[in-house]
């Protein structure tokens, strides 16, 4: 079974990676071919010279860009988490509230964002709330359904042995909804970065303590496509790294209990 196991992560690994490769060759060819300017499409070659010649004012961008992510991140865990536990104490509680959280979900951050901003004195602690409205949903609804999706056999093992509530929370229910949570989490991972540049978006923060968004912003009024592709780069890659990240957590805190991960060996 290893060997599958190891052709089967290389695979994982590869494919993705050769795709990649081919669909770079290809646009590098075409823009070639066909002589398009750079000012519409500029070739990976010229993308990745201008993230090399502009990376001091990219990954200073980048790093404003994450801390807002990483903050909005941390509260959508921490509110989300606590908010979960609150609407598993009673199904009168999650039917009276959880739809205050899908509307949450389902309302455009750039419909609230321009208040929010207003409204906060401070722009980089409206920047983090409007990002963590984003994030927020996977966060309360994966965590959610996993505290309420406990084995009825062990709910009723526990009963039987007379456990206190906290005792089935931390021994069962916990343990049963972090594939959940990891869940939500490597999703809200994503939306964290998205909230966060569509929030720098949306306050239209200038000046060198300003994120990828205005980069892009300003690349596209100077019309340099070259270093707007190179921030839409740094955005996508990130972006992954976050998901990687979540993907790792989640291995090394369920890999050896849990049905979901050792199944994946």
């Amino acid at each position: 079974m290893k060997p599958l196991v190891r052709n089967e992560r290389f695979m994982r690994l590869a494919m993705p990676m050769a795709i990649g490769i081919v669909a770079l060759v290809l646009w590098q060819a075409a823009v070639t071919a066909f002589n398009v300017p750079k000012y519409i499409v500029p070739a990976p070659s010229l993308v990745l010279e201008t993230l090399l010649a502009d990376r001091a004012l990219l990954f200073h961008s980048l790093f404003v860009t994450l801390e807002i992510t990483f903050a909005a991140f941390a509260c959508a865990l921490v509110v989300g988490t606590l908010l979960a536990f609150f609407f598993v104490q009673s199904r009168l509680i999650e039917i009276s509230l959880f739809p205050y959280a899908v509307l949450l979900q389902v309302t455009p951050i750039v419909a609230i964002a321009p208040l929010i901003i207003i409204w906060v004195k401070q722009p980089m602690a409206g920047l983090v709330i409007c990002a963590t409205l984003v994030a927020l949903f996977p966060i309360i609804a994966n965590t959610t359904l996993g505290l309420r999706s406990v084995n009825p056999g062990l709910a009723n093992l526990f009963r039987m042995n007379k456990a206190t509530r906290l005792q089935t929370l931390l021994r069962l229910r916990i343990p049963s909804a972090l594939p959940y949570f990891f869940g939500g989490a490597r999703i809200s991972s994503g939306l964290a970065l998205i909230g966060a540049v569509v929030a720098e978006f949306v306050a239209g923060s200038g000046g060198m303590g300003s994120g990828l968004a205005y980069q892009i912003l300003q690349a596209g009024y100077q019309l340099n496509i070259p270093r707007l592709f190179a921030a839409l780069v740094l955005i996508t890659v990130t972006g992954v790294l976050l998901f990687s990240l979540m993907v790792l957590l989640s291995k090394l805190a369920l890999g050896n209990w849990h049905e979901s991960e050792l199944g994946a060996e």
